[in-house]
């Protein structure tokens, strides 16, 4: 038995206070870790607002974690004590679906997600199946490597999945905690980015960040002047667009990609999507695989997010700093 300090929300909009639990014996196949750092995601808010209705109170948070392995089970073989990992939003799987056993493990009905049902890494330890775990490359600074392990992976993996070329032509819709990492990794897989916006304010940000151009969606005419110009369309935000005006601007055979977590239907025409052969897709995060490949390909391109540090004795500030919508871009606890 070991006493983790860490910080919960008792209730739904509750503020997090100091909160103690037991971690008992390791299973054969679990990781313990000792957060160095955490970032602070919207799904988080999410579960602390109970918006999806599946948070259990007391709710410890954090699904972005950087640490240190400090024990191991018995089984598991490829870690060792000492070595510097990331949990992101899974922190385990069944290990015997057909997804499992085929690789994507992220779309298995039985997976864990850290901050559901169990405590995640607002805390000095956080526990883990071990295959949820990723060893972090040393060329990325773990610092500020958490908001990969959810936001990061989020944005890359449709990147990996739809075979993007780097001949492509991208456009991302919402320059905020994933709109900046989908610039990021779009322009360093080779694409030509295209950052939509609707704050005059980013468009100079968004190319800072590695956009080749802009577009600014309250501008009359702007959309419909980029008709017929993407392969891949990157939708980050969570609030109700046109979404007829974006697919007019897909090239035949493109894609509208939905990351954010739109709650509204889609209302979409179906005659200019049939004749383009276009389509609309979403995805959740990435499978163990992807994510350890998208670690990689960040440390050798120097994919890194843009953070805001807060101590986590400060995660309540850090948390309405989120609510507010000012954070540029991802917000990180540090212990």
């Amino acid at each position: 038995m070991s006493t983790v300090h860490a910080y919960a929300a008792r209730k739904a909009n509750g503020a997090l206070e100091p909160f103690e639990y037991e971690l008992g014996s390791i299973g054969p196949e679990e990781v313990d870790i000792t957060v160095e750092s955490c970032g602070i995601c919207h799904s988080d808010l999410s579960m602390l607002d109970d918006a999806w209705g599946i948070t259990r109170f007391p709710l410890v948070p954090g699904h972005e974690v950087t640490g240190k392995i400090s024990r191991i089970g018995d089984h598991v073989s490829h870690f060792s004590v000492g070595d510097r990992v990331g949990l992101g939003w899974h922190a385990g799987y069944c290990m015997t679906c057909n997804q499992c056993l085929g690789g994507n493990h992220n779309l298995c009905s039985s997976a864990e997600s850290t901050i559901v049902g169990r405590h995640g890494g607002f805390a000095d330890t956080v526990r883990a199946h071990n295959t949820s775990v990723a060893k972090l490359p040393d060329a990325l600074n773990a610092k500020i490597a958490g908001p990969l392990l959810c936001g990061g992976i989020t944005v890359f993996n449709p990147l990996v999945q739809f075979g993007i070329s780097p001949t492509d032509s991208v456009g991302v819709i919402g320059i905020g905690g994933l709109g900046h990492l989908a610039i990021k990794f779009a322009r360093a897989w080779g694409c030509h980015v295209t950052a939509f916006t609707s704050e005059e304010a980013k468009e100079q940000e968004a190319l800072d960040l590695g956009a080749h151009d802009t577009i600014n969606s309250r501008k009359p005419g702007a959309i419909k002047g980029a008709a017929n110009r993407f392969d891949l369309l990157l939708s980050t935000v969570n609030v109700r667009l046109d979404w007829n005006s974006y697919i007019s601007l897909l090239k035949p055979r493109g894609r509208l990609h939905m990351l954010g977590a739109v709650t509204d239907p889609l209302d979409l025409n179906l005659i200019p999507m049939m004749f383009g052969q276009l389509s609309v897709s979403s995805s959740p995060v990435g499978s163990p695989e992807t994510i350890r490949k998208m670690l990689e390909f960040a440390a050798r391109h120097d994919v890194t997010p843009v953070t805001e540090h807060y101590p986590m004795n400060k995660v309540n500030d850090a948390i309405e700093h989120l609510r507010s919508g000012k954070a540029r871009y991802r917000i990180v606890l540090d212990r």
